[in-house]
């Protein structure tokens, strides 16, 4: 995790700060409507513990999860490469949606890194 430029730490912590944006808003229209919210809720929760791992190792800032938190959290990340891939390989080269999918998939690996090497310490 040593040999992560600055560009990519800053545009992978975007990433995750714009997941959680449009997660959130995602969450309270669905609660609005009364759908259910169980998996986004999942994910959101994974999303944090995501991010907030990046910032320990990058920025050293404290979380307060515990390994299992973690354990789980990367569980549902991992969970989250096959639909984000899928939707990626659909995209059009160039375009800003398949940036944003590059930046998405980069910062779900580093954290999902981040996340085995604090469970290995």
């Amino acid at each position: 995790m040593e040999n992560i430029s600055n560009v990519v730490k800053l545009e992978s912590i975007k990433s995750f700060q714009s997941t959680i944006s449009k997660s959130e808003k995602a969450l309270a229209s669905m609660t609005q409507k009364g759908a259910n919210t169980t998996l986004l809720n999942k994910r959101l929760k994974a999303i944090y513990i995501g991010l907030a791992i990046l910032e320990n190792v990058w920025n050293k800032k404290t979380h307060h999860y515990t390994l299992e938190d973690l354990a789980e959290a990367r569980d549902v990340l991992t969970g989250l490469f096959p639909s984000i891939e899928n939707t990626y390989v659909k995209s059009k080269a160039g375009s800003p949606q398949r940036t944003l999918l590059e930046r998405r998939i980069k910062a779900l690996e580093l954290a999902v890194q981040a996340i085995d090497d604090f469970a290995d310490e």
